[in-house]
């Protein structure tokens, strides 16, 4: 009891210093209070993070729960990704495990009304399920200073095939307030935690060795995420969808998936989204044959005022997983974002408004692979460009270029509809595959 009263204690000081703790505008006659107050607040978040370490450590002793699983997708804002599709498999196929999701506070309304059971990121109850859990399942990186307990299976999914340089493959790091070699340390010191890393494809699996100096096993499987892709591409199962999001029936659905900018943000964590591409003159142009769905990467903060473009343009990005959205489109617009890896399963065509490819391939990023000479459909700089590119695709019925198979062979070749299942057995059965 003493225990949870003292982290009851501490956990309702982390979101208060949480919300706090960026400095004030100091005034003249106020700026040494304020910077009192700061550096007091900093001191006390500190504190309440050796708090919560010393906790784990602790209840990291305690007996496993062998059938209890943690997930956890982007961060705790989404129920969505290869965590998904683990969990909803895990609950038809193996009922008896104990799952639940850890979900940051801000999106719980999200989980409220699933049959799902969850917990809010960062409580008291959390921590004990945390501590106690046989497996960890995630798509992105947990707070560095958790400590995993011994008893603990950690599984990393990670959430994409790379065209973007990763981790210690970056020269550079732009992100604001991050250095560079504390940034690759840290990357590297939280994967050494990982278990499993699971793989696309042959050449992600290299990559992340590398990237990630990662030397546990790898399961190199095709992505859960991606079985949807194959058992759900069906014209019934996308009727629902338009319904569901009341999407006119009659109109071709473009997706536009943008990833977003080191460079462009707010403050840490904070990114934001510039509109480059010409809504109005896509309206005018494209407005009577199609629509456009927005998909917002998770880490971008903006909301998207489409009120002008009704009927036109919707903004999906807080939709709970970007599967559906695949499944809706018939054309997929994006830059360097790896959902053109996922997309590439269905077989439909691509293409890729990057007017700002020399900047992010030479100075923020870099790029794995030519991406010019091997992206599976044309690269454009221009609205006017997308929309002329768009009408050729209409005069060729959508046919795929001739470079598609050269790169469906090289990065969907383990795409099965079967991933899942690989990885369930292998994780949580001890079985090969």
């Amino acid at each position: 009891m003493k225990i949870v009263s003292f982290l009851g204690i501490y956990h309702k000081q982390t979101h208060s210093v949480k919300k706090h703790c960026q400095p004030k505008k100091f005034k003249k006659n106020k700026s040494i209070f304020y910077l009192r107050s700061y550096k007091s607040k900093i001191r006390n978040h500190r504190l309440i993070k050796k708090a919560y370490k010393w906790c784990f450590r602790l209840l990291g002793h305690l007996p496993a729960n062998k059938k209890l699983i943690v997930f956890e997708s982007f961060l705790g804002k989404q129920f969505s990704c290869n965590p998904r599709a683990i969990y909803e498999y895990m609950k038809e196929k193996h009922p008896d495990f104990k799952m639940i999701w850890s979900v940051d506070k801000r999106y719980l309304d999200n989980f409220k009304n699933k049959d799902i059971h969850y917990v809010k990121r960062f409580s008291v109850r959390w921590l004990f399920l945390m501590t106690r859990s046989r497996y960890w399942v995630t798509n992105s990186r947990f707070p560095l200073w958790i400590p995993k307990p011994n008893h603990t299976v950690y599984v990393q999914t990670w959430h994409g095939t790379p065209l973007k340089k990763l981790a210690t493959d970056i020269e550079e790091v732009h992100m604001p307030g991050t250095n560079t070699k504390k940034y690759k340390k840290n990357f590297c010191k939280e994967a050494s935690k990982w278990d499993y890393l699971v793989s696309p494809n042959d050449y992600s699996k290299n990559i992340f060795k590398r990237a990630f100096q990662f030397n546990k096993e790898m399961i190199n499987s095709g992505y859960p995420r991606n079985d949807v892709l194959f058992h759900q591409n069906k014209e019934g199962y996308i009727l629902k969808l338009k319904k569901k999001l009341d999407l006119p029936l009659n109109k071709k659905i473009i997706l536009y998936a943008p990833t977003w900018r080191d460079n462009e943000y707010y403050s840490k964590g904070k990114y934001k989204f510039n509109m480059h591409l010409d809504l109005d003159l896509l309206k005018s142009e494209l407005g009577d044959k199609y629509i456009v769905l927005f998909r917002l990467h998770y880490l971008v903060s903006e909301n998207l005022d489409l009120s002008s473009y009704h009927g036109f343009a919707y903004d999906c990005s807080n939709y709970e997983d970007i599967r559906d959205l695949y499944l809706l489109a018939d054309l997929l617009i994006t830059d360097y974002s790896s959902v053109f890896f996922d997309y590439a399963n269905l077989k439909r065509p691509m293409l890729f408004y990057v007017y700002d490819i020399d900047t992010y391939r030479d100075q923020l990023r870099g790029f794995y692979f030519n991406f010019e000479e091997n992206a599976p459909g044309p690269l454009l700089k221009t609205t006017e460009e997308v929309i002329q590119s768009i009408r050729q695709m209409e005069l060729n019925n959508f046919a795929l270029p001739s470079s598609f198979n050269i790169f469906h062979n090289k990065f969907c070749h383990l795409e099965d509809g079967h991933a899942t299942e690989k990885v369930v057995n292998r994780v949580f059965f001890n079985m090969s595959h």
